[in-house]
């Protein structure tokens, strides 16, 4: 079975629903901002992004 994106965003609603209901309203925001985080790195990755572009662009910033 493939995992679809209505599939995901459900259980990361699910996952949020647990947190705020668990865990309070500070927990609800912990999950939602590490979820999002962890999408945007997925997204980047499927994009083609390399771990290596993120040190390059750390050393470059640092110049």
């Amino acid at each position: 079975m493939a995992v679809t994106r209505a599939m995901t965003g459900m259980v990361a609603g699910m996952a949020l629903a647990f947190a705020g209901f668990f865990g309070g309203f500070g927990a609800f925001l912990l999950v939602a901002a590490l979820g999002a985080l962890g999408g945007a790195a997925g997204h980047w990755f499927d994009a083609g992004g390399r771990v290596q572009d993120l040190r390059d662009g750390w050393e470059r910033g640092r110049r």
